[in-house]
């Protein structure tokens, strides 16, 4: 099943999940740590407070805020709109159109930090189409796909297994916004 098609079937959960594991790594572009994104995750759990989400997301917000302009890059303005867009609840009916909204900007950012040439459209990778994907958009088009199929599959269980594939994610990304910044220096 393609990306768009397990984003049209996803339930709330799945949705705020799957846009979370896109915003989690993209995190270190925005100079969060590992740990940044935990208590939003935490609130997705079977039982948390229906609270806890709108909670959490304002500490992170206040964590990764910077200035207006502070001249970040391409990919970077991609992931703070990502965490401008985050829904108030993750299940608010704009939760789908954020999660449809992280997934294109998370492969547009990799695609972006890819030093190899990524040959297709970001939109055609994600509807299946697959050949001429640079390494690190392959990458990141399978976590997209595995954390929605894990949430599809477990639910709540499957999140601490999501966080997982995310984590490896934004360690990956992490490394290749280091060696960039080593480039530039």
């Amino acid at each position: 099943m393609s990306l768009v098609e397990l984003i049209s079937q996803a339930d709330e959960r799945g949705l705020a999940a799957s846009g979370l594991a896109c915003l989690d790594r993209c995190v270190p572009l925005l100079g969060g740590d590992d740990e940044t994104l935990r208590p939003l995750w935490g609130s997705l759990a079977e039982g948390a407070d229906g609270s806890a989400w709108n909670t959490s997301l304002e500490q992170v917000r206040g964590k990764l805020a910077g200035p207006e302009d502070t001249g970040e890059d391409e990919a970077a303005q991609l992931a703070r709109r990502m965490l401008a867009a985050v829904p108030a609840e993750p299940a608010a009916p704009e939760v789908r159109v954020w999660a449809d909204a992280c997934s294109v900007a998370s492969l547009q950012i990799h695609r972006l930090l890819d030093p190899a040439t990524d040959a297709g459209p970001v939109d055609a990778h994600r509807e299946g189409r697959t050949e001429g994907m640079s390494p690190l958009v392959a990458a990141e088009l399978r976590r997209q796909i595995t954390v929605l199929e894990l949430l599809a599959e477990h639910g709540a269980a499957g999140l601490r297994t999501a966080l997982e594939v995310s984590t490896e994610g934004r360690r990956v990304l992490r490394a290749v916004v280091s060696r960039r910044a080593r480039g530039r220096g």
